[in-house]
């Protein structure tokens, strides 16, 4: 495997990082960067282009469990020993990302075969990277207009809350959306101010993303052979360590700048992409 092709793989891996959590959509950019200049589906040769991504996408799922480590630990410590939680009555559990991530599991598995066939193309994405935009300035604009934020933590989240995230979720089923983008304004419409909604956005993909990559590499584990791994294995450090950087940053960033800001970025991606593509 010569040293160009790794390079394209930690290139995508770089896309698939810094864009996987933060609300402008990994789908949509990886489309957009595999189309428009990478072509990954010619030079990734006898390596199925998305049996690749599924592996980059674990390594962002990676960042996210390190980030969180401790709140799943608490989440899966069923004895409850926190004084913290004991004194307030209050948790986020395991059962409120269960309720948040039912909605767009099931709808996923159900479509999965209709949405690779005619959402995924350059069009599609940037539709989904349009509306999304619209949905995120709305979803802020109400927000600062009725100073409606009454969740500061998500061990304040209700699982009617968690519930209805989840099937605002639902539209990210269309690429170009943005999962994150589309949770994190369902959040703020909610009452949570931004930093709880991008937690628990983040917690909440972590089992729907690791199970629909298992099933992903389950069903393509013979393209595992030993000269695809170095090319694996780039795009997996890379996604990790870029999404481990992008994740904080975010993190620090998005009570100060609210979502507006990524929603204009969405707007002048489309405008730019339709430019040169059409």
């Amino acid at each position: 495997m010569d040293l160009y092709t790794l390079v394209k793989a930690i290139i995508l891996g770089l896309v698939e990082g810094l864009t996987e959590f933060a609300p402008i959509s990994s789908t949509g950019h990886m489309i957009i960067v595999d189309d428009l200049w990478l072509q990954s589906k010619e030079f990734l040769g006898k390596y199925p282009a998305n049996t690749f991504k599924v592996v980059i996408q674990l390594g962002s799922i990676l960042a996210v469990v390190v980030i969180f480590r401790e709140r799943f630990i608490d989440m899966l410590d069923f004895t409850s020993r926190r004084t913290a939680v004991k004194s307030s009555g209050h948790k986020l559990k395991l059962s409120h990302v269960i309720v948040g991530l039912l909605p767009a599991g099931v709808l996923g598995v159900l479509f999965e075969d209709a949405i690779d066939e005619y959402l995924f193309s350059i069009e599609t994405v940037l539709v989904g990277l349009f509306v999304g935009a619209i949905f995120m300035i709305i979803a802020d604009v109400i927000s600062s207009k009725y100073n409606s934020v009454k969740v500061e933590s998500v061990d304040r989240i209700t699982h009617k809350q968690a519930l209805i995230v989840g099937l605002i979720q639902c539209l990210a089923l269309w690429p170009g959306f943005s999962r994150s983008g589309s949770s994190i304004s369902g959040g703020v419409l909610l009452g949570m101010n931004h930093r709880t909604a991008a937690d628990f956005t983040f917690i909440m993909a972590v089992p729907i993303m690791l199970g629909a990559s298992v099933l992903s590499l389950a069903k393509n584990w013979q393209f595992f052979t030993i000269d695809a791994l170095p090319f694996m294995a780039a795009g997996f450090i890379s996604a990790f360590i870029f999404a481990l950087v992008s994740i904080k940053f975010f993190l620090k960033l998005i009570n100060k700048v609210k979502l507006i800001p990524f929603a204009i970025y969405r707007i002048l991606l489309v405008l730019v992409i339709y430019v040169l593509y059409f």
